[in-house]
C-alpha cells in the first residue's frame, strides 16, 4: 500500500498548469519571445490532456452555465423543432436516416436530453435518427460515450464535419474559438497585432508585427471610423470561427446551421462601450481580472460577431432565416408548439424555472442570439 497520500484537485490543477506553461514557454523562445494571443488561447483550451476544455465542469459545480445545464427542457424544445426541421426539408419523406449533428457537445448531456426527448415525442421517428457528434477530442468523446451508453445505435462521431443533408447545430462553441485582437495606435494611425510574453516571470500581453491574412478585416474598418477610435481601441474577429462555419455551409445538402451563443451583428461591432474587446476569463462563475494568469484553468470567452458569420453562410449559399435573440426564437417555437395543441404537457416548476432561464431577457434570452441558415 502506497502511504502517500493522493494528490488533491489542487495540486493536480497546479501541475496541469505547470506542464502547460513549460508547452507556451517553449514555444514563445522559438518564435522570438512571444506568440499571438490566438495561438495562447488555442493551448490554453484545447491542449490535448492539459487544455480547460480536457477537464472543464459545466454548471452550478464549475465554471459557467449554458443552457444545456438549465435542465432538460433545452433538448426537449430542439427536439421539438428537429422534427419540424426535417419535415420542411423533406427529409421525413425520404428513406435513410434522419441527421441531427452537434458540434461542441462537450460531455453530450445535449444529446442525452434530446434523443431522450424524441423518444418520448416522435417515437416513429426516433429508430431513423443518426444523432452524430463532431469531437475532435479523445477525452471529450470518452465523456460523451459513458453518457450515451443507451443510445448506441443512435449515435456516431465524427472528426471532423461529415457531407449532410439534416440540422447541423451549435450551443456556445463559435465564441471558444481562438479570436486575434487587434490594438489601434492612434499617434501612428496603425493596427499593432496583441500577442504574449513574458515578463518577470509572468505571461504578460505585448504587441507583435500584423499577419498579412488580416489584412481583409483591418482594411474592412471605414477609415471615418479610424479618425475617432480611441488610442488602444481592441477589434477582435476570430478566422477560426469563419472557417469553420464556412465548411459547415460547404458540407450541408439540403437542412440548415444553428448555432446558439452571445454576441453581436454588425450594426454592433463598434459600440464605444467595447473599446478593450468583449474577451473574458471565468472561474468559477467569476470573472477573471487576469486572463493569463492561469492557462489551462481558466474559461477563455468571446463574443460572436454574428455580423461576419451570417456573411460567410451567405458567401456559401446559404440563405439566413434567424438572428435575433433567444428569447424570441425560443417564445415562437414555443407559441407555435402550443398553438398547433402539441405543447408541452405539464409545466412543473422545475419545467417553470427552466424555461425562464432559457428565454427571460434577465438570463439567457436577450444575452444570447440564434443564427438560422439553410440551403434554398
Amino acid at each position: 500500500m502506497d502511504p502517500r497520500p493522493a494528490p488533491s484537485a489542487h495540486d493536480a490543477d497546479a501541475s496541469r498548469t505547470a506542464k502547460l506553461m513549460r508547452l507556451i514557454r517553449e514555444e514563445m523562445a522559438r518564435s522570438g519571445g512571444a506568440i499571438p494571443f490566438s495561438r495562447f488561447m488555442e493551448r490554453a483550451l484545447y491542449e490535448p490532456g492539459l487544455g480547460y476544455y480536457e477537464h472543464a465542469a459545466i454548471g452550478r459545480a464549475g465554471d459557467f452555465s449554458t443552457s444545456v445545464s438549465t435542465g432538460p427542457l433545452f433538448g426537449e424544445l430542439l427536439a421539438r423543432h428537429a422534427s419540424k426541421a426535417w419535415s420542411r426539408h423533406g427529409l421525413v419523406d425520404r428513406p435513410g436516416p434522419l441527421h441531427w449533428i452537434e458540434a461542441g457537445a462537450h460531455d453530450g448531456q445535449l444529446a442525452f436530453d434530446f434523443l431522450s426527448a424524441l423518444l418520448a415525442l416522435r417515437p416513429d421517428l426516433a429508430p431513423r435518427v443518426r444523432y452524430v457528434l463532431v469531437e475532435p477530442s479523445a477525452t471529450r468523446r470518452t465523456w460523451q460515450e459513458a453518457m450515451l451508453r443507451e443510445f448506441e445505435g443512435s449515435v456516431e462521431w465524427a472528426g471532423s464535419i461529415p457531407a449532410f443533408d439534416g440540422v447541423l447545430f451549435s450551443n456556445e462553441l463559435l465564441d471558444a474559438f481562438p479570436i486575434e485582437r487587434h490594438a489601434w495606435d492612434a499617434a501612428e494611425a496603425r493596427w499593432w497585432r496583441m500577442g504574449v510574453t513574458e515578463h518577470e516571470g509572468r505571461l504578460a500581453a505585448c504587441r507583435i508585427r500584423l499577419d498579412p491574412a488580416h489584412d481583409a478585416f483591418l482594411g474592412s474598418i471605414p477609415p471615418e471610423l479610424l479618425e475617432v477610435l480611441p488610442d488602444g481601441h481592441v477589434v477582435e474577429h476570430s478566422p477560426g470561427a469563419e472557417a469553420w462555419w464556412g465548411a459547415a455551409a460547404r458540407s450541408l445538402g439540403m437542412g440548415s446551421l444553428i448555432a446558439f451563443d452571445y454576441g453581436f451583428d454588425a450594426s454592433d461591432r463598434f459600440r464605444p462601450g467595447r473599446s478593450n474587446g468583449t474577451l473574458r476569463g471565468y472561474s468559477g462563475h467569476q470573472l477573471v481580472e487576469d486572463v493569463l494568469a492561469a492557462p489551462g484553468l481558466i474559461d477563455l470567452t468571446a463574443h460572436v460577431d454574428f455580423g461576419r458569420i451570417k456573411e460567410v453562410g451567405e458567401a456559401a449559399g446559404l440563405v439566413t432565416t434567424e438572428l435575433g435573440s433567444q428569447h424570441r426564437l425560443l417564445s415562437r417555437w414555443m407559441a407555435e408548439d402550443i398553438a398547433s395543441g402539441n405543447g408541452p404537457d405539464a409545466w412543473t416548476p422545475a419545467r417553470l424555472r427552466q424555461w425562464q432561464a432559457l428565454s427571460h431577457p434577465a438570463h439567457f434570452g436577450q444575452a444570447f442570439k440564434v443564427l438560422i441558415q439553410e440551403r434554398p
